[in-house]
């Protein structure tokens, strides 16, 4: 990268996303912007300058006078030019093509994820990168939420004894749209077209591999079903449509080591938990529980004896058996990867979460599909670019 500017100038495309808005832009680049940049080993700060970049110039517009944010663009090209660093929050259609373009004009990357639609095109980005040269982040923002961050605590200090399993659910209503219920949908419509890129696979999947990685270890094996639960929606426009693409996926997963991990993942579940996702992991000596922010954990000396009698009313209060884990970690997960990300930056160094963890994440989506389809269980080989 040369010379360290003062200023870096961040490419931001697909900021007129919900998840680019509110998560990247404005939860973690503007507060940092605000704040005089990200803070650097040595203690000094580089600051931020953020562009976004998008489809509809009208949005950005209005997005940039909201923000006070002085530079917007619908060209993609110019602004890879004129940055630093090419962020993408696009669909994952759109997303190899802009990657490979920023790679190849030498700008460090950061990007969402799935980073390709297929195996074969995340591990030819991956090969692209390294050979590049450049410093590349992928989003893997839950081992950075606090809830998540206490749980890794805790497997790190031994809490648990050895892992035995994990079990996690995600997910939660997501109505259909019918304008005549007058319930709109939460999610954009191409979520649930397949032909558009819709999968609750692709989606989640990539997000489940480097939680277990993270958690665990190395996935090994997969045993998936995916399926459409509800098969008609509606559009932004109020017009009905088929919905193509799975809205469910229950996965089992052999770690290395021998834990077992499952996970249920679904946009038709009403949510009877305390977090809209949450994982407990069970060891010989401790559990835990956590969620986005919060983690409770049980240890084997305070573990109870529940004894099984249908006749008898259940008196014990087992939510209250469980304490909580240390709360002073609160900071935004995504703002925390981004200033991990960027101190990787400026110090010319790799980044830990890079794009072959983004083709792991991809490569367990594409096996869980193929075992869903097959009925059976896939080994998941290692993958080697």
């Amino acid at each position: 990268m040369g010379r360290m500017p003062e200023v870096l100038r961040i490419a931001m495309n697909g900021v007129t996303g919900r998840m680019g808005l509110r998560q990247h832009l404005v939860r973690s680049i503007l507060p940092l912007r605000a704040e005089g940049g990200v803070r650097l080993d040595d203690g000094t700060r580089v600051q931020v300058e953020p562009v976004l970049v998008g489809r509809d110039a009208a949005k950005l517009q209005a997005l940039a006078e909201v923000y006070d944010v002085s530079g917007w663009t619908t060209d993609v090209d110019s602004a890879i030019a004129d940055c630093d660093i090419y962020f993408d929050a696009q669909v994952t259609s759109r997303r190899p093509a802009a990657l490979r373009m920023a790679i190849a004009a030498g700008k460090q990357v950061y990007t969402e994820k799935p980073t390709a639609e297929t195996l074969a095109e995340a591990v030819a980005l991956a090969r692209l990168a390294a050979e590049a040269g450049i410093t590349v982040g992928v989003v893997h923002d839950k081992l950075f939420l606090p809830g998540l961050v206490k749980l890794r605590r805790l497997v790190d200090d031994g809490f648990l004894g050895r892992i035995l399993s994990l079990r996690g659910e995600f997910g939660y209503w997501v109505f259909e749209g019918d304008p005549d219920r007058d319930q709109p949908a939460q999610r954009p419509s191409w979520n649930y077209r397949l032909e558009d890129g819709g999968s609750i696979t692709v989606d989640m999947f990539c997000h489940w591999n480097y939680v277990l990685e993270g958690l665990l270890g190395r996935v090994e094996s997969v045993t998936a079903l995916a399926t459409t639960h509800v098969t008609k929606r509606w559009d932004e426009n109020g017009q009905p449509y088929a919905a193509t693409a799975d809205d469910a996926a229950y996965g089992i997963f052999e770690i290395e080591g021998g834990a077992i991990a499952q996970i249920n993942s679904s946009w038709a579940v009403r949510v009877h938990r305390d977090e809209l996702v949450e994982f407990q992991v069970d060891g010989t000596e401790g559990s835990a529980v956590a969620g986005l922010t919060r983690c409770v954990a049980q240890a084997r000396g305070a573990t109870p004896r529940p004894v099984w009698d249908p006749d008898v009313p259940v008196t014990e209060k087992f939510r209250e058996q469980w304490t909580d884990v240390d709360a002073s970690l609160e900071t935004n997960g995504f703002r925390l990867q981004w200033e991990e990300y960027l101190r990787d930056v400026v110090a010319g160094r790799e980044h830990r979460y890079d794009l072959v963890s983004a083709a792991r994440g991809v490569q367990l989506a594409e096996l869980a599909l193929q075992s869903s389809a097959e009925g059976r269980r896939i080994a998941i080989p290692e993958l080697a670019l």
